[in-house]
């Protein structure tokens, strides 16, 4: 394995885990405070399957990319197989039909952009800021 490693610039040093300023998203009475509070500030709403393993992948790869702030903008996270229910009211709240990964994004009450599975890391958020 060391043979292997050296050659293809392999490290024993773990990447450090890029930290994002998510807010889990657990109750559906969340969904008017975040409806509410997208009239000043840009609401994204990641709702990811922790069994799915594109579902892994495309949050990996946003994690990745991730470059705002707090101030920015708010970013919730969404486990649909612990709450489905709040995925559920998604969906009829906003009008976006359920998909695993999506990326949701609300501004002044509109969805504004939202995709699913690799689009997702398409979408550019500063433009909604």
């Amino acid at each position: 394995m060391g043979f292997i490693k050296k050659i293809f610039g392999g490290s024993n040093t773990p990447k450090k885990e890029k930290i994002l300023p998510w807010i889990s998203l657990k109750e559906i009475s969340e969904l008017d405070t975040i409806l509410k509070k997208s009239k000043v500030k840009t609401q994204i709403i990641f709702k990811h399957s922790t069994r799915c393993g594109i579902s892994k992948m495309v949050l990996n790869q946003f994690v990745d990319a991730y470059s705002l702030n707090e101030n920015d903008l708010d970013l919730y996270y969404l486990d649909l197989l612990s709450f489905r229910e709040v995925s559920n009211e998604v969906e009829i709240m906003f009008q976006v039909i359920h998909q695993s990964p999506q990326l949701i994004v609300l501004r002044n009450k509109t969805v504004v952009a939202h995709a699913s599975h690799g689009a997702i890391n398409q979408i550019v958020l500063q433009d909604y800021i």
